[in-house]
């Protein structure tokens, strides 16, 4: 057991919710509480996320999530939009890129997060349109206290606002002001645009279900699609190639893509079989970890220990190489998942496991499978530039050169929430995309486009190369657990690279060590940059281990005596999990305490 604790780990029987903040919390639990079952609070959550962490996610960004039916088989909705028709590497390359713009238009693919929720609405769902969008629209309308992330944000973009995203200074920059830290802001223009979905959609049809499927419709050809492709076809907007472009976007990629179910791609270890995404998400990194730390014997070791944080960070380095090397679009790319979760695979690449450290960048082999791992080392390679030299030790230095401001270059990231209902359905879903700093603001919709093709490679070898009607292979990775068979928890958390690294840590914290869901997200953090980064400007920094200063002195000193290039973090600053499961009539939840905003209720 831990020796501290944040806060109580939730215990109820009637519900539990847990996401990022408080506000959305609060709107699954109402949603709960007035008869409501876990995909009705789960879209209400998801809605009112895009309101209230506005610098996190938004209504044109993008979910994955994962459903598990009290009777029923578990599903992945994919709600991850893919490249436009018109996003060739010809068009790139003709713009004379080697890298996907990680702001403005040339990054935004088909919003996917909307069609999702819709349908999970639709399909699981037993509330209206209306009800679940209220407390989002309330919130945008009457306002909500802004958290000093979201002021940090607009103030690090501000000059962008004003001098070329001018449709996000008349959002964000009221009277030419950031807004102040715990301040009352409104959104409008959102709550207008999701009040007149209402309104077209009750007026279309008398009952929820065709309500539902013209929201949907609304949203893909309506007037929301309208007014997103005026934008597009219209907005030169700057990015962070210095340069201004217009979207690739086309009313035909809205119309022509919706929101699917998947069958989830899943791995036994000690009692559980793990849920997740299939390889056009970083899903399967975490299974390959499990597949990977098997053949050691973690119960043996104690979880701030250096050989515990050494084994799985060596781990991680493999299985992100593999990730780098393999991962793409299923539907386009031939992924080797059978052979990269096998027991034989992963025992060879088990012995590439010292004592030591390692600097190197290691894909493993699959004739015929797999492509080109573009190597972009942090701080020693100049932008457009590739080293494609890997497997020999390269030392990168430290320095931190962010992207400028005035180019659109601040960093987005992510959203999270889990939701148990009485009744012991299960929701886990990583909502993201369409920051307030990764695109302007749609004029009259309140919102902007994601820049999830930022992901994609502008490599014809790569797996992960763009290509029109393609999905970009995102970072976006919610997890569920069965126990014996028997769907048991639901967890996850934003963190782009670090998430497949943050929830492994505290899955492996609870099983082997016996911490209760709030004991395993408060533990200590780690995570390693060592691999390349899915964001721009792609970076890696092999070598790297960063950990919260809580570890013990012994585990930091010995992490460096195994050659770990080892940064020292803040006490409370890595991972933002939540998590909630179910078992023996029993419902529990959890939420992160880092930066005060994730909260989990129950009853």
């Amino acid at each position: 057991m831990s020796e501290f604790t944040t806060r109580p780990e939730i215990v109820g029987t009637f519900g539990v919710v847990t996401s990022t903040h408080w506000l959305a919390t609060a709107a699954g639990m109402g949603i709960l509480e007035r008869g409501g079952n876990a995909y009705d609070a789960a879209v209400a959550t998801g809605f009112a996320l895009q309101v209230v962490e506005p610098h996190l996610n938004g209504p044109g960004g993008e979910v994955p999530i994962i459903v598990a039916p009290e009777k029923g088989p578990v599903k992945v909705i994919n709600g991850q939009g893919p490249a436009p028709q018109k996003a060739t590497l010809e068009a790139y390359q003709a713009l004379d890129l080697s890298i996907v713009p990680g702001s403005g238009m040339l990054s935004a693919v088909v919003p996917g997060a909307f069609d999702a929720w819709m349908l999970m609405l639709l399909d699981y769902g037993t509330m209206s349109l209306r009800d679940v969008l209220s407390y989002a629209i309330n919130y945008a309308r009457d306002g909500y206290s802004i958290v000093p992330n979201i002021a940090h944000t607009i103030n690090r973009v501000k000059t962008l606002f004003e001098d070329e995203w001018t449709s996000s200074a008349n959002i964000y920059l009221k009277d030419g002001k950031v807004p102040e830290a715990g301040a009352l802001f409104k959104n409008p223009e959102m709550a207008d645009m999701y009040d007149r979905i209402i309104s077209e959609a009750e007026a279309a049809s008398d009952n929820r279900e065709g309500q539902i499927e013209t929201a949907r419709k609304i949203w893909s050809e309506g007037f929301v699609a309208k007014a997103i492709m005026d934008f597009c076809e219209t907005a030169e907007v700057m990015d962070t190639t210095g340069r201004r472009h217009k979207a690739l976007l086309s009313k035909d990629d809205l119309a022509g893509w919706s929101a699917s179910y998947e069958e989830p791609l899943t791995f036994d270890y000690h009692g559980y079989t793990v849920c997740k995404t299939a390889a056009w998400g970083q899903g399967p990194v975490f299974l390959q970890q499990l597949a990977l730390l098997k053949g050691f014997d973690l119960d043996a070791l104690d979880e701030k220990s250096p050989e515990f944080v050494h084994l799985v960070t060596e781990s991680a380095k493999l299985a992100f190489a593999d990730r780098e090397a393999f991962y793409g679009d299923p539907n386009f790319v031939d992924v080797p998942m059978d052979v990269l979760l096998s027991d034989a695979y992963n025992d060879e690449r088990r012995k590439l496991i010292s004592d030591t450290t390692s600097f190197e960048i290691r894909p493993g082999s699959v004739p015929g499978k797999g492509g080109n791992v573009v190597v972009r080392i942090k701080g020693t390679t100049e932008e457009g530039k590739d080293n494609k030299d890997i497997g020999e030790p390269t030392v990168a230095r430290f320095d931190d050169e962010p992207t400028p401001d005035d180019k659109g270059g601040a960093k987005g990231d992510t959203c999270h929430l889990d939701i148990i209902d009485r009744w012991g359905n299960m929701v886990s879903a990583t909502p993201s995309g369409g920051w307030l700093q990764s695109s302007p603001i749609i004029p009259g919709l309140g919102f902007c486009l994601t820049n999830r093709a930022q992901m994609f490679w502008l490599d014809e070898t790569s797996p992960a190369c763009i290509a029109p009607g393609k999905l970009p292979r995102t970072t976006l990775t919610p997890s569920l657990a069965l126990k014996n068979g028997v769907p048991y928890m639901a967890f996850g958390t934003p963190g782009g690279d670090q998430q497949d690294q943050w929830s492994l840590h505290f899955f492996l914290r609870h099983v082997h060590f016996g911490l209760n869901l709030q004991e395993a997200i408060d533990a200590p953090a780690f995570q390693t940059a060592h691999f390349p980064s899915s964001f721009y400007p792609r970076e890696c920094d092999p070598g790297n281990l960063s950990l919260e200063g809580r570890f013990p002195t012994e585990t930091i000193e010995e992490l460096k005596s195994r050659g770990h290039k080892v940064v020292i973090e803040p006490d409370w600053s890595l991972g933002r999990m939540a998590a909630a499961s179910k078992e023996k009539g029993l419902l529990k939840a959890a939420a992160n305490p880092r930066f005060m905003q994730g909260y989990a209720a129950g009853r």
